[in-house]
């Protein structure tokens, strides 16, 4: 074995002592390439399966439904490559880096937002790794029952929360093998399946109406892409700042994108073929598949579909921590993990041996919760065009510094930005508790128009975001620039 293998086992095994500060020189390390293990391992879920049966309830063709499905996985995931650039640049973790546009207390506003969010979506991808566990132990005539989920929950949630804490080197080692093992494993079920497919019946699909097909993209955009971009320069923070930057963008949007791509196009060549596989995977998408496989291969089916939800909570609850940490809580990064893993396990068993009906309202609330961080992504892409000198290492911890305690045109732009996306979009579908949105659809001819169902808002949060701060911000940070490069961090 090598010195550089043995270093990287020993690194991979002790707890990662960075929290939300700037990465030293002589830690920064790896190639571009490295970032598409994490990016592919969170994104090889069976779960983007179900992404076909939901794109066809917009009442999509199968090939509206493929324009629309890669555009939005493609372009959401080159936000987050683009994103990703700043890390490379600044070698601190996302919501550091936002402090240039917000101010170093004023960022603590999507710092908060972003810790909701991650903490939200570690909770629903556990939940759905210990729901597919059961299903599947059902679906071979074992105990499915509480038994089975208490013991996926301590297992599933252990090991999260242990990779969580161990932090960067573990993850990317263990991403690496999540994605091999299951990319192997999703090929093979890929092939059992096909024989369940109606060409036929996929092709004579009707087509829909432009608000639907609009509709269907900006859903596509939400869950995928557009839910990660609050962690996009997490995981690219190591790499030495002279990594290539077309790499750096090219690398994780490719990572990032073709296992959503294929998933999406199997969910919907299956859920197209009939009406009763729609609904079976829209509701389901572990059950429906389970059923359709041969008994030989459930085993391996769980196994990928728990690895692929598992690949997801990692990077969600490692860059949930560093949130809380950018938000103002003064603890260790291992400590800060385990309070969201302590978080999430309470809400996976809510989830799962409480709630009678979670999903759908959860759903509304994330989708709620996409509408600023649209907003933020705007402006953290306007920023990273408009930015030419190097990040202030040491001032972006001080707020006495170049960029200040609060930007307020950065917060009232995030601030009319959501106001007029909740304005466009509706959520009363996923639970009452969302009536109150869409109070601008009337100028679109109502939610029961052409564009009413189209949740406009998300498209507008993220257009206003980002030329409102290259009107608004573009002067600020030009004068920041102006102070010069300053010496990192030592």
């Amino acid at each position: 074995m090598s010195t550089a293998t043995q270093g990287g086992s020993a690194a991979a095994l002790a707890v990662e002592q960075n929290g939300i500060n700037v990465i030293h020189e002589s830690e920064r390390k790896g190639i571009p390439r490295d970032l598409f293990w994490p990016w592919a391992a969170a994104n090889i879920s069976v779960f983007g399966i179900a992404y076909g049966a939901f794109l066809l309830y917009f009442g999509v063709s199968f090939w509206q439904a493929i324009v629309v499905g890669v555009i939005g996985i493609g372009v959401s995931f080159f936000f987050v490559g683009v994103i990703a650039l700043a890390g490379k640049r600044g070698s601190a973790p996302t919501l550091v880096l936002s402090r240039a546009i917000f101010g170093v207390d004023g960022n603590r506003v999507p710092s908060i937002l972003s810790w909701v969010l991650t903490v939200g979506w570690e909770t629903v991808l556990v939940s759905l790794a210990v729901l597919a566990t059961s299903t599947v132990f059902g679906a071979l005539g074992f105990d499915a029952g509480i038994v089975t989920q208490v013991v996926a929950l301590v297992v599933v949630g252990a090991l999260v929360i242990a990779a969580g804490v161990m932090g960067f080197d573990l993850i990317m080692r263990l991403q690496k093998w999540i994605t091999i093992a299951t990319g192997v494993l999703t090929i093979v079920y890929v092939v059992l399946v096909l024989p369940q497919i109606d060409f036929g019946a996929v092709l004579a699909l009707p087509g829909a109406e432009v608000g639907a097909v609009i509709g269907g993209l900006v859903f596509m955009l939400t869950g995928f892409g557009l839910g990660w971009v609050n962690a996009a320069a997490d995981y690219s923070r190591y790499l030495p700042r002279s990594a290539s930057s077309r790499g750096v963008v090219a690398w994780t949007t490719v990572g990032a994108s073709w296992a959503p791509a294929l998933l999406l196009l199997v969910g919907l060549l299956l859920a197209g073929s009939s009406t009763t596989t729609l609904d079976a995977i829209g509701a389901d998408p572990v059950g429906a598949l389970s059923t359709i496989l041969p008994t030989w291969f459930l085993i391996p089916f769980a196994i990928v579909a728990v690895l692929g939800f598992v690949g997801g909570a990692v990077l969600d609850i490692y860059s949930s921590g560093l949130s809380l940490l950018a938000a103002g809580l003064k603890l260790p990064r291992a400590a800060a993990v385990g309070i969201d893993g302590a978080l999430m396990v309470v809400g996976t068993i809510f989830v799962v041996f409480i709630a009678q009906d979670f999903f759908g309202p959860f759903q509304g609330f994330l989708i709620t919760l996409g509408v600023p961080i649209a907003a933020w992504a705007g402006m953290f892409i306007a920023d990273i065009i408009v930015r030419k000198q190097p990040y202030a290492d040491a001032e972006l911890y001080d707020r006495g510094g170049r960029y200040g305690s609060v930007r307020w045109e950065s917060i009232a732009l995030l601030v009319v930005g959501t106001a007029i996306g909740w304005g466009f979009v509706s959520n009363a579908w996923a639970s009452e508790a969302f009536a109150w949105q869409g109070y601008f659809l009337g100028a679109v001819g109502g939610l029961d128009g052409p564009l009413g169902g189209a949740n406009l808002g998300v498209l507008f949060s993220l257009v206003i975001g980002f030329a409102g701060y290259l009107l608004l911000g573009r002067a600020a940070v030009r004068r920041q620039d102006a102070l010069g490069a300053t010496a990192p961090i030592a």
